[in-house]
């Protein structure tokens, strides 16, 4: 007994010895940065702006690898099963840590024991946009055509149990009204057949929506957060519009693999941190819409453990789990 608990004590000593020595040499080649949508979508846009940074603070590359699929699961999963060694990472949103595992029955990772948290990076509300040709002008005229055309307003999300998906629902619930869903492979496809008249209406994040709002290709009824955006102060909540105590905001983050060595988690959060507190950075997810929500592994793991059960009541008041 005594041999086998100086085997174990020896073994762990070895184990921190090699996690130590490996965080001092991390990293010595690219990192990939999966991002589970495809590109031209908010994640995109805000994981690329950290990613570039990153990259100069660590003095490696940076990869982003878009891995769209299953309302971004696809590429989730693949994350949590690739090796805890700090070179591949995820993207971390609400989509896929907070509603994916209600939605999806077998979704494939546990969000809380699948991966390790590394930090939040931000928040920003979804916008809920029009084609300029739609009729209504405000969240109370969306509600009245859509109850005076019950069945005929579509909007476009997306995907099947992404952010975008859900905060419809939510909207349509708290509404009274019914919306017909049509999803999409990411935000950027939904967004041009919006812009093409092809559907009338979407939920799509602020820093994928705000240019076309600027320039007049779309028009913003509403954000779905609880204050309004900074970047479209003039365009109101929808808790304003009628809809008390609405708020569906979205979050992201870098998560690795669980098991990934702490000092590795620790050089990453580090390098997060610091690529963030940046001009560059703050400045480009800024003109993005993206409030900044720095912190530490602890506190992104909170913050996962807490988003999800909000939005697993959202998913279940919905009605939209699938399998």
């Amino acid at each position: 007994m005594r041999i086998w608990n100086a085997l174990l004590a020896t073994a762990a000593v070895f184990g921190i010895g090699f996690a130590a020595a490996h965080a001092q040499t991390f990293p010595n080649r690219p990192i990939t940065l999966v991002i589970p949508f495809t590109p031209g979508g908010s994640t995109t846009i805000v994981g690329r702006g950290v990613a570039d940074k990153m990259s100069e603070l660590l003095g490696e590359k940076i990869i982003v690898d878009n891995r769209p699929g299953a309302g971004g699961t696809i590429g989730t999963r693949a994350v949590a099963k690739s090796d805890p060694d700090g070179y591949t990472l995820l993207l971390g949103y609400t989509g896929t840590l907070a509603i994916g595992p209600s939605l999806y029955r077998n979704v494939g990772y546990d969000p809380r024991k699948d991966f390790a948290p590394i930090g939040l990076i931000g928040n920003a509300p979804n916008s809920l946009v029009v084609n300029p040709q739609f009729p209504a002008r405000t969240v109370a005229e969306l509600v009245a055509y859509a109850k005076a055309n019950p069945g005929k307003v579509n909007f476009g999300s997306a995907g099947a149990g992404t952010a975008s998906h859900i905060t419809g629902e939510y909207f349509a619930r708290a509404a009274g009204i019914t919306l017909v869903h049509i999803p999409y492979k990411g935000t950027g496809p939904a967004l041009t057949d919006l812009l093409g008249g092809h559907i009338p209406m979407a939920f799509a994040p602020i820093p994928a929506s705000h240019s076309n709002v600027a320039a007049g290709k779309l028009r913003a009824l509403a954000v779905t957060s609880a204050t309004r955006s900074s970047l479209l102060p003039e365009v109101p909540t929808i808790a304003e519009s009628g809809l008390s105590g609405f708020d569906a905001s979205l979050y992201y983050g870098l998560a690795a693999p669980a098991g990934t060595p702490r000092p590795v988690i620790d050089r990453l959060n580090k390098a997060l941190r610091d690529a963030l507190a940046s001009d560059e950075v703050r400045k480009q997810l800024a003109l993005d819409g993206t409030e900044i929500t720095p912190g530490t592994p602890e506190d992104y793991a909170a913050f996962i453990d807490k988003d999800e059960k909000k939005w697993a009541g959202l998913v279940k008041a919905s009605g939209v789990e699938q399998e």
